[in-house]
């Protein structure tokens, strides 16, 4: 095997390589990535243009239900197309503009998820435990306002991540061994010290998420304190119902991407192609259930589906 130059340079494209190992799969591997993602277009897309088009579905719930679904279509199409043209047409090669560009676009927008879901725990709280006052506290401009609160922190906290890469001296290998130009790839190619690159990397991973989970866990925990103070089976089925959707797609959210995190920074004796797969399952995934989840739970959303449906 030929040795890699050590000569530090600043690299103008870099290799993505797709799957390692499963070359000879990439069409196979493709239908399904495909599919997620056009189901997820689809179910994000419907989203958008029911609580539009609908006058009733103009409230901060369905307001965040519009951002969350947002991001939902930014995720995936950060990674997808660049993924398809590599197992389609072996078209592997990306500047290292472009590189740092979809970096930086896929790990704000993931940022900004998980702030989107903090603020509809949020929501869920004061719609339980301060029903009088709801309309007052959640106005439409008020979430608006924290969206893009949330959008500003999400590229405070993103930002140095390309702008740390971009000075790295890099050797020969330009060669990323993935679908997309995660982070921590791209710094293992660098000849220089990427220590503060891990561990920045962890601090998003570990503390941002971490708080957001903190503020979920404390406003679902303040939700079932004020569950148990009332009687009512009825009312504890409805404020249940209320909170099931936004569980699912938080366990989902969460457990997915920490399992992917762990698994690509410490899961050094598990085949590559296994983190890739996942990494690129976690960007799917998600963001296509989330719709159907929304769909199936929230009555308002599944009536004004099935008014559509039944005009065609």
């Amino acid at each position: 095997m030929a040795a890699f130059n050590l000569t530090p340079s600043y690299p103008s494209t870099f290799i993505l390589m797709g799957i390692p190992g499963l070359e000879a799969a990439h069409i196979w591997i493709s239908i399904p990535f495909a599919m997620f993602y056009i189901i997820g277009l689809l179910g994000n897309f419907t989203v958008l243009f029911l609580v539009g088009k609908e006058q009733t579905l103009h409230k901060p719930m369905y307001l965040l239900l519009c951002m969350l679904a947002l991001t939902d279509i930014a995720i995936p199409t950060s990674v997808v197309p660049k993924a398809l043209c590599i197992l389609w047409f072996n078209l592997k090669g990306i500047t290292m503009g472009g590189c740092l560009t979809q970096m930086f676009f896929l790990h704000t927008v993931a940022v900004m998820h998980s702030t989107i879901l903090v603020t509809m725990a949020f929501d869920r709280y004061i719609a339980i435990c301060n029903p009088l006052r709801y309309a007052t506290i959640l106005t439409n401009a008020r979430i608006a306002k924290l969206g893009i609160l949330g959008l500003i922190k999400a590229v405070l906290f993103i930002l140095p991540i390309p702008l740390v890469l971009n000075t790295l001296p890099f050797c020969s290998n330009r060669v990323i061994l993935h679908t997309h130009c995660e982070p921590i790839a791209v710094a293992k190619l660098s000849c220089g010290d990427i220590t503060v690159n891990r561990m920045y990397g962890l601090v998003i991973a570990f503390v941002i998420v971490g708080l957001d989970l903190m503020f979920i866990a404390l406003s679902y925990g303040l939700i079932i304190r004020a569950l148990l103070r009332i009687s009512s089976k009825k009312a504890h089925q409805k404020a249940l119902n209320t909170c099931t959707a936004h569980i699912c797609v938080m366990i989902m959210y969460y457990t997915s991407g920490f399992f992917s995190t762990l698994i690509h920074r410490f899961g050094q004796g598990i085949a590559p192609h296994v983190h890739i797969l996942l990494a690129d399952l976690y960007f799917l995934i998600p963001p296509m259930l989330n719709p159907i989840i929304y769909g199936v739970k929230t009555k308002e959303l599944r009536d004004k589906a099935g008014k559509y449906i039944c005009r065609m």
